[in-house]
């Protein structure tokens, strides 16, 4: 995916066929954040999922574990 750095924050947007697809993304996301105790900033607008990722305790900053979790995301969909 095109991970993007800007202000502090990776964002990335994704896109999928309907609601349910980018549902069930958005379900595996969740399960995944929660194993990495890290959790996204994110939004959901029909197919469209736009997600960004900050380290709140760091600064609000991009750290390590944002690009780790970018990263494992990105293997939820390949």
């Amino acid at each position: 995916m095109s991970w993007r750095e800007s202000n502090g924050r990776l964002e990335c947007d994704f896109t999928f066929g309907d609601f349910s697809e980018a549902f069930a993304f958005m379900t595996r996301v969740a399960l995944l954040a929660e194993t990495q105790d890290h959790h996204p900033e994110w939004s959901n607008v029909y197919n469209r999922v736009s997600i960004a990722l900050t380290s709140h305790d760091a600064g609000n900053t991009v750290t390590d574990r944002d690009r780790r979790l970018a990263a494992d995301i990105d293997d939820l969909l390949s």
